[in-house]
C-alpha cells in the first residue's frame, strides 16, 4: 500500500499524521496490566501503521502501546 493510500482519521475525521499529538477520548483499559489510561491522557509522537484503525504511541506509564483511532483525538 502507498502512503498517499491510508488516509488516518480520529474520532472527529481530524487526518492524522506521523507525529502528531493525540488525547484519549475515553477511560482505556490496558491489557495486560493494571493501568487504565484516564480520559485527557496526552500521547505525543505517534506512529501510524499499517491498519487505518490503528496508531502507535507512548504514554507515561506505558510504551509501545497500540490505541484504536475511535477513542483518540487529535490534540
Amino acid at each position: 500500500m502507498s502512503e498517499e493510500a491510508l488516509v488516518v482519521k480520529d474520532s472527529n475525521g481530524t487526518r492524522l499524521a506521523d507525529g502528531d499529538a493525540v488525547t484519549v477520548i475515553k477511560d482505556l483499559k490496558v491489557k495486560g496490566t493494571s493501568v487504565t489510561l484516564k480520559r485527557g491522557t496526552l500521547a505525543k509522537n505517534i506512529r501510524l501503521t499499517d491498519d487505518a484503525d490503528l496508531i502507535e504511541c507512548n504514554v507515561e506509564k506505558v510504551k509501545g502501546l497500540v490505541l484504536r483511532t475511535e477513542f483518540v483525538k487529535k490534540a
